[in-house]
């Protein structure tokens, strides 16, 4: 199975399906607020990326290859635990929602990245950060984690962790079309891989692991040799456009995000689904359009 590059042409009962949420005729699911990193490091061949592939057996996006990520759990949020970096309320604008939802999201993303990656934002303290995540007590935090046996903020609270947001950055927002039946909101961070830490294939959700340079990633997406949403294959592509990850962080920095929910626009004779609009000329440059 091959999954298009962006324009994706749209067959015409898909097409007729998105009218009938447009006109009122069906109720859209309601989506689950989540978050997904991109994790960077430099090497001498470009920006390198974290990727996953998903089993293909998960119920979303199976056999895709996709960023750390995952939905919200409600006790990622439910008590204050130590902070540092930008306010909830500064989040909140740069995220486009409410402070809860920013902290929220902001945890969440820390979550994932440790349960999918072993790589843990946070630190003992404020300008610190976690060295080795690699030891047995390490790994057994992380599978109760995942398992939801344990809970983000008490773990944050037993270890004496800060979780470090000023390690993440805000690249972008998406929500799932409205004719999808299983549905998310999904914002996007970035966050380069922390010193001394190391990545490990340890999420039960995926299958393989890689580290691959932005531009390969997107190319071999575009050579059928790798399964990406059309999310995923255009935050690839705008990540490749930067010097390395530095660049990437510090643009990050500056960006605040709108939720872009894809809809069916015109694409010659037939339909696409729409891009947010900063990304359009990117894309017909790569394609020559």
């Amino acid at each position: 199975m091959r999954i298009p590059i962006p324009p994706v042409p749209l067959p015409e009962h898909v097409v007729e399906v998105a009218r009938e949420y447009d006109e009122g005729r069906r109720e859209p699911v309601e989506p689950r607020d989540a978050a997904t990193v991109i994790l960077l490091r430099a090497s001498e061949r470009g920006t390198l990326v974290y990727y996953l592939r998903r089993q293909v057996s998960m119920d979303f996006a199976a056999g895709m290859c996709v960023y750390p990520g995952g939905g919200v759990d409600p006790r990622d949020f439910d008590h204050d635990v130590a902070w540092a970096g930008p306010s909830e309320a500064d989040w909140a604008a740069r995220l486009g929602c409410d402070e809860e939802t920013a902290r929220a999201l902001v945890c969440a993303a820390v979550r994932e990245t440790f349960e999918e990656s072993g790589v843990l934002l946070a630190g003992p303290s404020a300008d610190e950060v976690v060295a080795d995540t690699t030891g047995d007590d390490w790994e057994a935090d992380r599978v109760a984690l995942e398992s939801r046996e344990l809970a983000m903020t008490d773990f944050l609270d037993r270890r004496g962790l800060v979780l470090r947001t000023d390690l993440l950055g805000v690249w972008g927002a998406w929500l799932t079309p409205v004719f999808e039946p299983k549905r998310y909101r999904t914002w996007f961070f970035v966050a380069l891989l922390p010193e001394g830490q190391r990545t490990r294939d340890v999420s039960t959700e995926s299958s393989e692991v890689a580290w691959l340079p932005a531009a390969d990633a997107v190319a071999m997406a575009e050579a059928g040799e790798m399964l990406m949403m059309p999310p995923t294959y255009l935050t690839s592509l705008e990540v490749s456009q930067h010097a390395g990850p530095a660049e990437v962080v510090a643009a990050a920095r500056e960006r605040t995000v709108e939720m872009h929910t894809p809809g069916v626009v015109p694409l010659g004779e037939g339909w696409t689904l729409s891009i947010p609009p900063h990304l359009e000329p990117v894309l017909a440059a790569r394609h020559g359009s």
